[in-house]
Formats: structure tokens, C-alpha cells, sequence
């Protein structure tokens, strides 16, 4: 079993920065594989932004250039530094882990605000 919490969302202006951080405990060597994924009221829970235990990232096309995703393995947290954010940007943003036997595991979210 692995265990996702999140932390860091709030509310911020059009412009500003704020960083996600999930951390993993339980069968952490398991993983391959931590994304981020966002959805906002009325809409499906999209991809933002996924790392692999070979270093390789992925970025959704809202995302890329204004978003970054890195891990420090020795506290077994992933980050999502998200800057220039947009009012579009509001989301419950949602850490993702896969295992390598491909159980998928999922935080319990937290809230990212960009007003206008």
C-alpha cells in the first residue's frame, strides 16, 4: 500500500506561484511513476504533469513552461512548482502514484484558487 497527502494549495493572484508538495510513505520503492492531475468544478480530471522513477517528465500543454515537477527521494516527495498562474489553473490538483505492478493510487486533493 502507498499513501499520498498533499499540501500547499491556497488561493493566489493571476501571476503568482505557489508549490504542491505530495508525500509518499508505505511501499515507496514500489513506485514508478508520481503525476499530478487537476480538476476543476464541471469538468474531468485532467493530466498536469507526471515523473519517472527514470528521471523523464511529461507536461500537459496548458502547463508547459510555467509548470515544474521534481522529487526529493530523500523525504519521498514529489513538487509541482506552478508559476504565472492562470484563473484557469483552479483546480483540486491530485497526486498520482502508479506501482510497477500498475495499482494506482491517489491523494485527497487540495485546492488551488487563481483569481483574476
Amino acid at each position: 500500500q502507498v499513501q499520498l497527502v498533499e499540501s500547499g494549495g491556497g488561493l493566489v493572484q493571476a501571476g503568482g506561484s505557489l508549490r504542491l508538495s505530495c508525500v509518499a510513505s508505505g511501499r515507496t520503492f514500489s513506485i514508478y511513476n508520481t503525476g499530478w492531475f487537476r480538476q476543476a468544478p464541471g469538468s474531468e480530471r485532467e493530466f498536469v504533469a507526471d515523473l519517472r522513477s527514470s528521471g523523464n517528465t511529461a507536461y500537459a500543454d496548458p502547463v508547459k513552461g510555467r509548470f515544474t515537477i521534481s522529487r526529493d527521494n530523500a523525504k519521498s516527495t514529489v513538487y509541482l512548482q506552478m508559476n504565472n498562474l492562470k484563473p484557469e489553473d483552479t483546480a483540486v490538483y491530485y497526486c498520482r502514484a502508479v506501482e510497477y505492478g500498475a495499482t494506482v493510487y491517489w491523494g485527497q486533493g487540495t485546492q488551488v484558487t487563481v483569481s483574476s
